[in-house]
């Protein structure tokens, strides 16, 4: 492991710490009872300086509704962020998570995806997906395809894809090296996520 990793170990939060924070963040977003997310000029000055602790790493969706910082209620330099459309991982995005929970020593990687997801409606419904957005279906299209023949059909079968991706990303997550030897060692926790774009409330998936 990265010397860096170890030196950041004795300073991190627990997991269970690190995933109350952003239950208690998400709480204060669906009430609208905002914390000051430290955004200051001295933040921005510690950060450059001493250099970047995120409590954790978030793997979620482009989407321009699903902002983890708001969402959890956050300032700069505590979330480590990896956005794709679908959620999906591939080798850039899982490289990214491996800094984050490695190297910068984050000890929670929550994966979320989220309610009404384009990503997902695109693979489900079909039909031809242009330039490299085939990229994006093809990563989805297993997971669609197995809830369809468990019998999940209309907007049941829309719901059913978005649960299974992030689980299914999960998996893919947990087959990395580097994150089987930290889960295995108690320094890293995964989880999974739903947002909610119409209430803003994360629900949170067990693995």
């Amino acid at each position: 492991m990265a010397d860096l990793h170890h030196q950041n170990e004795s300073s991190r939060i627990s997991a269970t710490e690190a995933l109350k924070k952003l239950i208690e963040g998400n709480r204060r977003y669906v009430a609208g009872q905002f914390a000051d997310a430290d955004l200051s000029a001295s933040r921005r000055s510690d950060l450059r300086s001493n250099g970047q602790q995120p409590f954790a790493v978030v793997l979620t969706c482009s989407d321009s509704r699903v902002p983890p910082e708001h969402i959890f209620n956050q300032g700069l330099g505590d979330l480590f962020v990896i956005r794709v459309a679908g959620n999906v991982i591939d080798d850039v995005s899982l490289g990214s998570i491996e800094y984050g929970v490695e190297h910068l020593g984050s000890p929670l990687l929550l994966i979320l995806g989220h309610d009404y997801c384009g990503a997902v409606k695109a693979t489900v419904d079909g039909g031809e997906a242009p330039g490299k957005i085939g990229a994006i279906v093809d990563r989805i299209q297993p997971t669609a395809t197995a809830v369809r023949q468990s019998g999940a059909s209309g907007d049941e079968l829309y719901r059913k894809v978005e649960d299974q991706n992030i689980l299914a990303v999960i998996k893919e997550i947990q087959a990395s090296p580097i994150i089987k030897h930290l889960v295995e060692h108690g320094q890293l926790t995964l989880v999974g996520g739903k947002y909610h774009l119409d209430s803003g409330e994360v629900t949170f998936i067990e693995i």
